[in-house]
């Protein structure tokens, strides 16, 4: 059984859609990230960087005691390692896996992330930087787009690099993007967006977000306040 500490955003999703996909055992702990969830205490001990997904696995593939883990990238090679699945075995194919989990990680979603944050949530509107953030966005789905032109898949097959960079495209509309920019990114997006498991990753999440409030302006500045002398230590 896998414990995924879990809050419905692009890094969550990716979780819950490989562990969907695999039909893996897992229970769901709602991690509120505007109530301030990420700052507990033994939350804090399985993630120390404050921020979620993270999991606790409690039964490892080398038998021992549970194992726990954060960053959604960390966690997506975890797993596929262990289930043998969406990670190809051979060096050239892990390899380029692997290449584009870490563009999505070091690339995409920092910088569509912080699109969101100037375009969306930001009480003053600096027009500086949401048109710095909507371009880099926008250069970023064209390298998605050139790769998509000749594969399937980010990778060739269906593969973690799918899972991580999928859940960073959904909100495409309040990144300033156009699909129809975009023919191969939109061919694939739609052919994801219709998997089976992606379907129910997608609900699971709507099902947790709906039983909460929207986000409140005291609870934005619990999210996007912090500093090293804020975060409590664990």
């Amino acid at each position: 059984m896998i414990d995924l500490h879990y809050w419905p955003t692009p890094n969550g999703h990716k979780i819950t859609i490989f562990l969907e996909e695999t039909g893996a055992a897992y229970k769901v702990f709602p991690v509120n990230i505007g109530k301030g969830d990420q700052f507990k205490p033994d939350f804090l001990k399985i993630a120390p960087n404050n921020r979620m997904p993270a999991i606790v696995d409690h039964r490892p593939a080398d038998g021992g005691a549970p194992l726990s883990l954060f960053e959604s990238g960390a966690i997506l090679v975890y797993l596929a390692e262990k289930t043998g699945q969406f990670l190809p075995t051979d060096l050239r194919g892990r390899n380029n896996v692997l290449q584009w989990l870490f563009w999505q990680m070091g690339g995409l979603g920092p910088m569509a992330g912080q699109n969101h944050h100037f375009s969306l949530y930001a009480q003053e509107k600096i027009p500086y930087a949401i048109d710095r953030y909507v371009k880099e966005t926008n250069r970023l789905y064209g390298v998605l787009d050139r790769q998509l032109a000749h594969h399937d898949y980010v990778a060739g097959d269906y593969s973690i690099a799918d899972m991580a960079c999928y859940p960073w495209i959904v909100p495409y509309k309040n990144q300033g993007q156009r699909l129809e920019d975009f023919p191969n990114v939109k061919r694939w997006f739609e052919a994801i967006q219709k998997r089976p498991a992606v379907v129910r990753a997608y609900a699971l999440g709507e099902q947790i977000r709906n039983e909460n409030t929207p986000m409140t302006d005291a609870e934005k500045k619990i999210l996007f306040g912090q500093t090293s002398d804020t975060t409590p230590k664990a």
